[in-house]
């Protein structure tokens, strides 16, 4: 049940749960966000009309595609070949490649530059076949 201050009327998740159908969770995170506007009091949030109006009135903005910047690592994929070689680039990378004697010897990983995740480990003739 919304509670009424004078003329404001301030509705709380479980209210906003019951009008509009959301779960709780996705409404906490919406208020977390600052997709809709609200104000905790306590441990409770709470939300106006106008904000759940402005909510509705705005136009929707498309999340901006993060760009991933990538690194491409050739290495040797044992202890006969012990180089390694970092690449910023495609082109870059097939010119390291093109330039092994032995290419079964290689692997290319590819990372996320920023947190150094392996996104994917590759063979390098694979790669060649791949980017060729």
């Amino acid at each position: 049940m919304p509670k009424k201050i004078g003329s404001l009327t301030l509705y709380s998740v479980d209210d906003l749960h019951e009008m509009l159908g959301m779960s709780k969770m996705s409404i906490r995170a919406y208020l977390r966000d600052g997709k809709i506007k609200g104000r905790k009091l306590g441990v409770q949030w709470y939300v106006t009309e106008e904000a759940i109006r402005n909510y509705f009135e705005q136009p929707e903005k498309p999340e901006p595609k993060k760009s991933r910047k990538i690194k491409y690592i050739v290495q040797g994929v044992n202890d006969l070949v012990s180089e390694t070689e970092e690449c910023e680039t495609i082109d870059e990378t097939l010119e390291t490649l093109n330039s092994q004697a032995i290419i079964s010897l290689f692997q290319v990983k590819i990372v996320d530059a920023t947190s150094n995740e392996v996104l994917e480990l590759i063979k390098a003739r694979d790669f060649i076949e791949r980017h060729n």
